[in-house]
């Protein structure tokens, strides 16, 4: 597990090389590396807590954790950091409101634990039936309306302070258009704080709780509750960390120059369990980090040294109370300024698989498949029964699926569809979380 093979000296990488995830720099130089990406995470990391509630100390802690736990079980050959997932930013939000923080830390927990049965079931069988279950189009449209069901969420923070959110959303966008290399990987991070400087200008922030907060300190801990009547609104959640799982794994796979596909059901167990025994300690949801991608395609290092010193970082940065105090003081206005560019990336991240899958939308199976569940997860319809809700994102994903594998079966007989068949492959970009 700690056995790196010295890369070179150890200090200079050869134009045409790479340093091999189980190979590493000079210590000193892996520190540096493990620090950068702690920097390329923590922007979108620590905007997790602050959109659900959640307490950002025990997210870092876990964080660093899950990373550690995720490095563990994939036998140090899957470089990758897990940092808050966004995909579970809608539901956390709507069981919070319904129940209780416990409440949605039940769903939370209940879906970790399903993910990591599902990657135990890929480690078995293969992900071929992933592809014919959920085709680009059907996975496409529920990762695309999970962002597009959050913008009323982001409307309400930019509407606290316009100012100030339109001049984070203005940083956001010219730091990612100016920018490249680490620096454009961390645009998030880059915009919000211009924002919050515009903030502390303006008197939208309070100092008072960071210096109240101690230096040195265990985070916050909360505990689940489970309320079976909200599990729906998580379970959509599963299909987009499955498609971040399997892009990351090929990501890798394609930079590393190796097949790492059989590396998918251990990456889906590994992420299932981080975010269950977050969970179970008020931390927030975690998965794989595209941020993280970007510094080691900059790098050229894919060495899991460097991220086993990034998770031992965040452990550390997490047991000072006063950096979750700190990153609370974060006012209403930034959050609505880099949520809008966050939530629409994640409908785009849908978007994208469409295109990746070449989808083919003269098709009117892939026309009702994308239109109704859209226009379901948008307007958020909600259904209650039997104490059950079901959410836009629930009743947008049971659209999808049931109404192209419908269409597909019953289209071919009265000659209403084209039977050539479509691609399946599976792939996202890490950019959704």
């Amino acid at each position: 597990m700690f056995r790196w093979t010295l890369h070179g000296d150890g200090r200079t990488i050869a134009p045409d090389a790479i340093v091999l995830p189980e190979q590493r720099l000079a210590w000193p130089l892996t520190i540096g590396i493990g620090a950068q990406h702690v920097v390329a995470m923590f922007g979108a990391t620590f905007l997790v807590p602050l959109l659900t509630g959640f307490p950002p100390s025990t997210t870092l802690l876990f964080s660093g954790i899950g990373t550690l736990l995720f490095l563990t079980i994939t036998r140090n050959t899957v470089p990758s950091y897990l940092g808050s997932s966004f995909a579970f930013i809608a539901p956390i939000t709507a069981s919070t409101a319904a129940e209780s923080m416990g409440a949605a830390l039940g769903g939370v927990m209940i879906t970790g634990v399903l993910l990591a049965l599902l990657g135990l079931l890929v480690t078995r069988i293969g992900t071929r039936w992933i592809g014919a279950l959920m085709p680009p189009v059907v996975m496409g449209s529920i990762v695309a309306l999970i962002g597009f069901n959050l913008a009323p969420t982001a409307y309400e923070n930019f509407q606290q302070s316009a100012v100030t959110a339109t001049i984070t959303l203005g940083a956001v966008v010219l730091c990612t258009a100016l920018f490249t290399g680490l620096l454009g990987r961390v645009s998030v991070l880059l915009g919000v704080l211009v924002g919050y400087i515009a903030a502390v200008l303006r008197g939208e922030v309070d100092f008072t709780p960071v210096a109240e907060a101690a230096w040195f300190g265990l985070p916050e801990f909360h505990h689940p509750e489970f309320h079976l009547g909200l599990l729906p609104m998580f379970l959509p959640v599963v299909v987009v960390l499955l498609a971040e799982n399997v892009g990351h794994v090929t990501s890798v796979g394609l930079m590393t120059g190796r097949n790492l596909d059989h590396m998918v059901g251990r990456t889906l167990a590994s992420d299932g369990l981080a975010t269950a025994l977050s969970a179970g300690f008020g931390g927030s949801p975690t998965t794989t980090y595209g941020e993280n991608i970007g510094v080691m395609s900059a790098t050229r290092v894919y060495s899991t040294a460097a991220y086993w010193v990034a998770g031992v970082v965040a452990i550390g940065l997490s047991l000072s109370p006063k950096v979750g105090a700190a990153i609370f003081t974060v006012p209403p206005g930034v959050l609505g300024g880099v949520t809008f560019v966050l939530y629409g990336l994640i409908g785009i991240v849908g978007v994208r698989m469409w295109v990746d899958g070449r989808v083919d939308f003269s098709r009117p199976k892939n026309q009702f498949t994308a239109g109704v569940a859209l226009v379901v997860g948008i307007a958020d319809v909600t259904w209650t029964f039997d104490g059950i809700t079901l959410t836009g994102i629930a009743l947008g994903t049971v659209s999808a699926l049931v109404i192209y594998h419908a269409m597909n079966l019953l289209g071919p007989a009265p000659g209403t569809e084209v039977t050539a068949p479509e691609p399946t492959e599976l792939g996202a970009s890490d950019a959704a979380h």
